[in-house]
């Protein structure tokens, strides 16, 4: 009976491993149709989340369009009001110009090139005579201040240093004195000089009331009483000289010290209009017979006249000149030209 049973078994077995085989076979089925659906059901999800990405892209790149239709169109209007405000600048600098050529009179000479525009007019006044030049500056490099010969110490004519330079226009500059040093005469600046942006001897603060004048690296007038080192890098000189005083800003007389005030002499200015156009001055003075000369009182109420913002007194007396175009224009004081410690130059 046990061979029996033992030979049923045998028989059986494999259908039996089959039967096993099959319903594991048959839940695994399921497990997998259950884990596929769940990734159907992330596919789907997913696709739907692309969907709505997609859409807010599209809904993006609509505000964007229009976003940029927006800015495209205030560039633009930014564009022409850019223009139009350069126009009107453009004609307001234009009436401005006519203004002052209105006040100056005739021009007697002119010069123009890419790097200055000059303009001369005559001074004809009751009592004095000299000479106004009108510059605009296209390259601030064109104005120079010049050592006498290039060197501390000497001294040299207005023309002299015009023509070693090969300037169109010079004025004498700042002032100086003389002394002896070593058996022979130096000339000493007063005050402090700059050239190509360095002041070309220590600080000097003394007396203290000393201006300094010139121009920075865009070729506008500065100046003012500096009373120390930093006074005068703060401006962002380019070339400057020093004298006294001061005698307009910002379109209103300074206050001169009273032994400056009435005495009448020949002098040498250099100013500003608001525009930044330089405006060199030189009026004659000690000739009855031509020029008397001109206080500085009288002089602030001329410059006003003529319409200038910023004003400065340099040198004058027989130092004052200017020399245009190959010769010297107005009429020294002492009959000839006065040596100088420095003159300022135009290049043309």
């Amino acid at each position: 009976m046990l061979k029996i049973n033992m030979f049923l078994f045998y028989l059986v077995a494999p259908f039996l491993a089959l039967f096993l085989i099959s319903s594991n076979f048959v839940d695994d089925s399921k497990l997998l149709n259950v884990e596929a659906q769940s990734l159907n059901d992330e596919i789907s999800a997913l696709h739907e989340e692309t969907n709505n990405l997609a859409e807010k892209i599209s809904e993006i790149g609509m505000i964007i369009e229009k976003h940029e239709e927006v800015f495209n169109n205030q560039n633009q209007k930014l564009t022409n009001l850019s223009e139009l405000s350069a126009s009107q600048r453009e004609l307001s600098n234009d009436i401005y110009e006519q203004k002052i050529l209105e006040m100056l009179g005739p021009a007697v000479e002119a010069h123009i090139s890419d790097r200055t525009e000059i303009k001369i007019f005559k001074l004809n006044e009751l009592d004095y005579r000299g000479y106004i030049a009108k510059v605009k500056l296209f390259d601030p490099k064109a104005f120079k201040v010049v050592l006498a010969k290039n060197t501390l110490g000497e001294l040299e004519t207005t023309s002299s240093a015009a023509k070693r330079k090969n300037a169109i226009l010079a004025i004498n500059g700042g002032g100086f004195y003389t002394e002896t040093r070593n058996a022979k005469k130096y000339a000493q600046l007063i005050g402090n000089t700059v050239i190509d942006g360095k002041l070309v001897e220590p600080f000097n603060g003394y007396p203290g009331d000393l201006f300094f004048a010139g121009i920075n690296k865009k070729g506008e007038v500065v100046g003012n009483v500096p009373q120390s080192e930093s006074d005068i890098s703060n401006l962002n000189p380019s070339q400057g000289v020093s004298f006294i005083p001061v005698l307009l800003k910002d379109g209103k007389k300074v206050d001169i010290p009273k032994k400056w005030k009435e005495t009448r002499q020949p002098r040498t200015i250099i100013g500003k209009y608001a525009n930044d156009d330089l405006i060199m001055i030189v009026v004659d003075g000690r000739q009855g017979n031509w020029s008397y000369g001109v206080s500085l009182e009288r002089l602030q109420d001329k410059l006003l006249e003529l319409g200038v913002k910023e004003a400065y007194n340099l040198d004058g007396g027989g130092s004052t000149a200017m020399y245009y175009n190959g010769k010297v224009l107005n009429r020294p004081s002492d009959g000839r030209q006065r040596p100088v410690a420095n003159n300022i130059v135009i290049l043309p």
